[in-house]
């Protein structure tokens, strides 16, 4: 890590200068943040962007084999594929735990990985922000691939628009501004002109799809699937269509790659960044060290789910085995310094793919407790969401 970064960034750091940095931030946009935003970014030496730049690559490479088109198939729950399925994924998100190896340098080690977008208007704004309130020198950025504010908002506009209006286009979430996430779709639509609807408020017309504006019926050609179906089924929404109708639309991304490449992928992945993985219904007989793994239901979301204290009598109890994988645990280091104590931190390697994957941007979140996530960071500082500066 870059310790004389870290040093002048703590020395610099007060109370007042948080506050004034998360009072702009959260008055910027239609939405204010509805997490953690923390109270500093990452600092990565050029040694950990380039141990991450190859761990990325390395399971880029492996998602564009044949064996893994094969083997993907399989991944989709039946009765729910969705037609006209793309090539390959728009958005891709490689999550690592920032762990130290047996000489002391940075480790990723995958944590998971998704094919669905994530956090791309929010992270634009963030970085920007945190650029204004704290001591970031120039020469450091949050994007990859020689990208820059500028480069970055245009591809991904690009991205979402094709050769649509962007009235033409819509991001389809549930309940949009009542998720957590609603300050990036109020980033999106500032980015983009691409504005949120509610999968409640489609209308559709034999395969054509509209939504209404000022009381005017305007016609759906992209989506900017936002939708997490597994969050669709559980609540039992009432939806204005039904996701494997055939479509006149592009969907962007494809609502089959929430599955293809998903912890589904992760017994599939080898290399010195992937922790061991199996299937649970694969396994004839536990690990002897069980206490070394995490249990993880294949498509929940956020961490839905997830244990971290497992026994064999837990484990037996499971009668859907197909829908669960055993990940080994790995071991965080205490990363950045903070007043108190270390945080841990992961990093979400994010990707746009239009003709070819291209990393563009990362975000970060830390975490003081035994998982990240609110429930394990309660009343605790220096811990939720940021970027990762180079």
């Amino acid at each position: 890590m870059r310790l004389e970064l870290r040093g002048n960034y703590n020395n610099s750091f007060t109370e007042l200068k948080y506050k004034n940095f998360l009072d702009d931030l959260n008055s910027q946009l239609k939405f204010p943040a509805d997490f953690r935003v923390s109270e500093t970014p990452l600092f990565l030496s050029d040694e950990a962007v380039t141990e991450l730049e190859l761990a990325c690559e390395s399971i880029v490479s492996q998602l564009r084999t044949d064996e893994y088109t094969e083997y993907c198939k399989k991944a989709i729950p039946n009765g729910i594929n969705v037609p006209n399925e793309d090539t390959h994924p728009v958005f891709l998100q490689i999550d690592f735990a920032l762990c130290y190896d047996e000489e002391g340098n940075i480790l990723p080690k995958l944590i998971e990985l998704q094919g669905f977008p994530s956090l791309y208007g929010f992270q634009y704004y963030l970085s920007r922000t945190i650029k204004k309130h704290f001591p970031i020198t120039k020469d450091l950025t949050n994007y990859f691939s020689n990208f820059d504010d500028d480069s970055y908002s245009k591809v991904f506009k690009d991205i979402l628009l094709g050769n649509s209006a962007p009235e033409n286009v819509i991001l389809l979430e549930i309940e949009p501004d009542k998720q957590k996430t609603r300050i990036d779709f109020a980033a999106t639509e500032e980015l983009t002109g691409v504005k949120a609807v509610c999968i409640s408020a489609i209308v559709k017309k034999g395969d054509k799809l509209f939504y209404k504006k000022d009381g005017i019926l305007v016609p759906i050609e992209r989506i900017y699937n936002r939708v997490i179906y597994d969050e669709l089924l559980r609540k039992n929404f009432s939806a204005g269509f039904n996701f494997t109708d055939e479509l006149d639309v592009t969907w962007v991304g494809h609502p089959n790659w929430f599955f293809k490449i998903s912890k589904y992928t992760l017994t599939f992945l080898k290399g010195k960044n992937i922790p061991n993985s199996f299937f649970l219904n694969e396994l004839t007989e536990y690990p002897e060290d069980l206490n070394n793994y995490v249990l993880k239901p294949l498509f929940s979301f956020a961490g839905l789910g997830v244990e971290i204290d497992l026994t064999k009598e837990r484990l037996d109890l499971i009668t859907d085995r197909e829908n669960y994988i055993l990940q080994q645990k790995i071991e965080y280091a205490p990363l950045i310094k903070t007043p108190d104590d270390y945080s841990k931190v992961e990093i979400r390697m994010m990707y746009l793919w239009k003709d070819e994957p291209l990393l563009v941007n990362n975000l970060i979140r830390m975490s003081k407790g035994k998982m990240m996530g609110v429930d394990f960071n309660k009343n605790k500082t220096w811990v939720g969401s940021s970027c990762a500066f180079h």
